[in-house]
């Protein structure tokens, strides 16, 4: 079943800086195959990239440039103290947030029907 587009943009942020506390660092084109494989493949570089600039303008992903494997290089991100922390933060406000709409939606056991 597609995820709704608004709801991936909106849990975005937060899905990245798990995936990158996961990875030592990651580019890209690397994180939209990661976003895929756990079911969030409708994810555009459009999309993907500003999001990575908001996290790094707010302090939560830093940016370093890496040799390219055969080609240009490659800029990586990786999570910041900071990002470990907001990741912390937003991964408890998020179980919070599951565990309301599961109750009003009839779920208990919060997982899917």
């Amino acid at each position: 079943m597609a995820v709704n587009t608004s709801w991936t943009r909106a849990v975005l942020p937060l899905c990245l800086l798990g995936v990158l506390d996961a990875e030592e660092r990651s580019y890209g084109y690397a994180l939209l195959g990661r976003l895929g494989e756990a079911g969030l493949e409708g994810v555009k570089p459009a999309t993907l990239y500003p999001a990575l600039a908001r996290l790094e303008e707010e302090g939560a992903v830093e940016i370093e440039w890496g040799a390219g494997e055969g080609g240009p290089g490659r800029k990586y991100y990786r999570i910041t103290d900071e990002g470990r922390e907001r990741l912390r933060r937003d991964r408890a406000a998020w179980h919070t947030l599951h565990s309301t709409v599961a109750s009003l939606l009839g779920d208990r056991t919060g997982g899917e029907s």
